[in-house]
């Protein structure tokens, strides 16, 4: 798939592409995918144990692989998936606070699942989104001529 361009912020993110075989985000034409992000360091790897502690360095991980990626961050953000070991109201509540905090002049489509377990047994978030990026599609398609 040599039209698509994966990205791996440096630090945790290239250890977890090289450990585990897959990328923080891909640009598909004007739109960033981002994998899903938890509340961990994103230098060292380390999971934060408190629920609101791990929701807003998830939302900060959402960030900086955005940036990464070369989008502007959560102001592109129209999607967002957002899974909770447990879904509970400490963090639907962490989540729109959140919201506010990273998107207050927009309200993205929002899927919320509660699941059994996430792919590190300490992580209880992980947060994927999706971008619209039309500058940064136009920029990559001129770089690549």
């Amino acid at each position: 798939m040599s039209h698509l361009t994966y990205y791996a912020y440096k630090g945790f993110g290239e250890r977890q592409a090289q450990k585990f075989r897959y990328s923080q985000a891909v640009r598909v034409g004007d739109r960033i995918e981002c994998a899903g992000q938890g509340g961990w360091n994103p230098e060292t790897g380390e999971i934060y144990k408190e629920i609101n502690e791990q929701i807003d360095q998830a939302f900060s991980n959402v960030e900086l692989t955005l940036k990464d990626a070369g989008g502007r961050g959560w102001s592109q953000v129209f999607r967002v998936n957002s899974y909770h070991v447990p879904l509970n109201n400490e963090a639907l509540a962490a989540m729109v606070r959140n919201f506010a905090k990273w998107m207050p002049d927009h309200r993205p489509i929002w899927t919320c699942v509660g699941v059994p377990r996430l792919g590190e047994d300490d992580m209880r978030v992980e947060i994927e989104v999706v971008a619209h990026d039309p500058e940064g599609a136009q920029t990559a398609t001129a770089s690549a001529s």
